[in-house]
């Protein structure tokens, strides 16, 4: 087997780094004042978590906790997880399913 197909066959059947939704779900509770425990927000100038990607969130997560990304607020707050609460906060947040309606 070429040693370029071996390569895709081993990521490939790699599993994905996946996030616990129950925990989550529990860990989303710091989360609540300003994204809600449902992800719609609450603040101004907070987004809506509910139905984004998983990478999305988990690559923003880690961009407030490195201080690539900047808010006051979230780089604190990142800065105090780890990879496995970023994980298990994307799982949740990317679960929730959200309903669109176009206006007419």
């Amino acid at each position: 087997m070429p040693r370029a197909l071996l390569a895709c066959a081993l990521v490939l059947s790699t599993p994905a780094l996946a996030g616990d939704i129950a925990a989550g779900r529990e860990a989303a509770r710091q989360c609540m004042a300003c994204h809600g425990l449902d992800g719609l927000a609450r603040q101004p100038d907070a987004g809506n978590l509910a139905g984004q990607t998983e990478i999305y969130l988990r690559e923003q997560l880690k961009a407030y906790r490195s201080g690539k990304r900047r808010h006051p607020q979230m780089n604190v707050i990142a800065q105090g997880l780890s990879d496995e609460q970023i994980e298990d906060l994307a799982a949740w947040y990317s679960a929730i399913e959200i309903e669109v309606r176009m206006p007419e």
